[in-house]
């Protein structure tokens, strides 16, 4: 089979080989191996088509200087590996790659594949200089429906459906960028665009190493040009230094929400012992005791939970270090060990938001520092880190990440980065890190009452947005109330646990709250896997609804939930599960107050949700 797909890669190069006229003629093509996707230049821009039709424009490449681009083919690209944790373990990609000289010193490199576009600059011969400035432009027009995110350094924002860059700055504790008119002009990735009906576009970045700094959309100078702006970054370089790549998922939507480009396109990992890194479900003590961390008592709440629902994980959160009732961190990792729960525990990075803050502070900044703590870490049988609060995405914060990521693993510890920038494919090359923040989640129901109205929407959205390019730790499933109410049903939370992927799924709700839930539903979550072996696109549509499907060995999770405030009934194909002997759905009972859970002998084709409601399968 794979020497069938090689031939095929390369007699799909072959086919568009005699077309390389150089990139100013209209009929010059870089195809994909299934030759749905190609770039060609027209009047000076290079236009990308899908099936035959023009759907997205990239109105300039490289930097000030730079010829156009007269590409060659160099290679065909088949991309097999396997991943820890994710939407599927075992991932591939075919693709071809072609190269252009843009001026004596600076190449771009250039992969079609079948599911996208990615293309990054690579500077040679150079002796201590600046990094340019990248002029990479993408024409997005006005009318043309988007769910964007307006940039701020955590990535805590809304994706909301517009059809026009002419909005005005959401309010942000970190910040927003505006135009001269007064519109936000800084955007975040990803972006989703749909330039033609049933087609849509997602732009996003990967493959950032520590000499880089991450990017993000800049359309201040005309309100239809979306410049890619790297982050500040003070580095000289000398010899060869490569861009991200800056990536464009393309097609229908299953296309963008089964797509692993991200992390195709990432460096693949140098661990060679992975055997510790073990995804998993985990019970977090924030969301209802912002400060109960410091509280040995609260603390072994959490851990007899994760017992009595068979966690493998707790979470002790921000400020452990000043710990009540002269009971220390060691006491409290001694009682999850002892109970065979795995503890995680948080740190602030320092870097970010230090004054006021929480602690502790200032134990992971040097290397010298980093190494002690993590090897303490290690002794006494923590599992993994939370670290917080890191400010945006210059070159400083992700040379930073990587030093924490290999610093954790030399001592078997997993990474879940909050506070921070979204993945572009570190979990691919330091498959340590297990989850990433960088979405709002249900902490923010602790913070402002925006949540409470906005959730249903939002959650929607995020499956087509933000979750495709990696791990979110959303903290999902809150049945209860925190500071500020939910007014999603007791389905829809539920199925947030298996639509929302995350290596480290942290549970949001109390244990008075959980254990009160029907003996089926701690049941899910105590078979509820947390890294799947495949993931399946069923039906909806952005912000509207969305149904999944994840399998986990031989068992199928579906589920779906409404984002909208009507009763909405859902067809579902699934076909494609075959025969099953055992499903168990759960889903709204009449007036979406409560449960309804029942034992089926067969899918159904369709499935009913309560106004914000939802509804969870389990197939085996």
């Amino acid at each position: 089979m794979k020497k069938l797909q090689l031939f095929l890669v390369l007699l799909a190069c072959l086919s568009v080989s005699w077309m390389i006229q150089g990139c100013g003629s209209k009929n010059y093509v870089c195809s994909s191996p299934d030759n749905n996707i190609a770039l060609f230049a027209d009047s000076g821009k290079y236009i990308i088509t899908y099936k035959n039709q023009k759907i997205f424009a990239v109105e300039k490449f490289g930097y000030d200087g730079c010829a156009a681009p007269d590409f060659n083919f160099v290679k065909s690209i088949t991309d097999e590996y396997t991943m820890l944790s994710g939407k599927r373990s075992k991932c591939e990609n075919l693709g071809s790659e072609y190269s252009a000289a843009l001026s004596p010193n600076i190449d771009l490199i250039l992969r079609v594949y079948n599911n996208g576009i990615a293309f990054r600059y690579r500077l040679h011969g150079m002796d201590g200089a600046e990094i340019p400035a990248e002029k990479t432009t993408y024409k997005i027009p006005e009318g043309v429906n988007r769910w964007m995110q307006q940039w701020c350094d955590s990535y805590e924002g809304f994706f909301p459906l517009e059809t026009s860059a002419k909005q005005q700055p959401v309010p942000s504790y970190s910040g927003i960028n505006k135009s001269a008119d007064g519109f936000n002009c800084r955007w975040g990735y990803p972006a989703l665009i749909e330039p033609v009906r049933d087609v849509f576009v997602l732009l996003s970045e990967a493959d950032v190493a520590a000499k880089n700094s991450a990017s993000s959309l800049w359309n201040d100078q005309n309100l239809e040009s979306f410049q890619v702006r790297p982050d500040k970054n003070e580095q000289k370089i000398s010899g060869d230094f490569y861009t991200p790549w800056r990536v464009a998922i393309i097609g229908q939507l299953a296309d963008i929400v089964e797509s692993t480009l991200i992390t195709d396109l990432a460096a693949p990992s140098k661990l060679t012992d992975v055997s510790w890194i073990q995804p998993g479900v985990v019970s977090w003590i924030y969301w209802a005791y912002n400060h109960g961390s410091n509280d040995y008592e609260i603390i072994k709440k959490y851990v007899d939970l994760a017992v009595a629902l068979k966690l493998p994980y707790v979470l002790i959160d921000a400020e452990w270090d000043t710990m009540k009732d002269g009971k220390t961190i060691e006491d409290a990792v001694k009682y999850a060990v002892d109970n065979k729960i795995k503890p995680l525990i948080w740190y602030n990075s320092s870097v970010g938001w230090v004054d006021g803050a929480p602690t502790p502070k200032f134990r992971l900044n040097k290397p010298e520092d980093r190494e002690k703590e993590f090897a303490w870490l290690e002794k006494i049988g923590v599992s993994g880190v939370k670290i917080d609060f890191f400010s945006g995405d210059n070159q400083m914060n992700m040379s930073y990440c990587i030093d924490l990521l290999e610093a954790a693993a030399k001592h078997h510890l997993t990474v879940n980065f909050h506070g921070a920038t979204i993945p572009r494919g570190w979990q691919r090359t330091y498959p340590n890190l297990l989850s990433t923040e960088g979405v709002y989640g249900a902490e923010w129901y602790n913070n402002v009452p925006t949540f409470t109205d906005k959730a249903a929407c939002h959650n929607a959205t995020l499956p087509f947005t933000r979750n495709v390019i990696g791990p979110m730790d959303y903290t999902p499933c809150a049945f209860s109330d925190s500071q500020h109410p939910h007014i999603t049903t007791n389905p829809h939370e539920l199925a947030l646990t298996v639509l929302f992927e995350s290596g480290l799924q942290h549970i949001a709700d109390r244990p008075e709250s959980l254990l009160a839930q029907p003996q089926e539903v701690k049941d899910f979550f105590s078979e509820l896997p947390a890294a799947w072996d495949d993931t399946k696109f069923v039906c909806g549509y952005p912000g509207e609804y969305v149904v999944l499907a994840r399998r986990k060995g031989t068992t199928w999770y579906i589920a779906g939930i409404n984002g909208t405030n009507e009763v909405k009934s859902i067809d579902v194909n699934l076909d494609f599960i075959g025969a099953t002997k055992d499903v168990q759905m759960f889903f709204d009972n009449v007036d979406g107050t409560g449960w309804q859970i029942e034992k089926l002998s067969a899918l159904p084709k369709s499935v009913k949700c309560a106004p914000r409601g939802g509804c969870v399968l389990v197939a085996r």
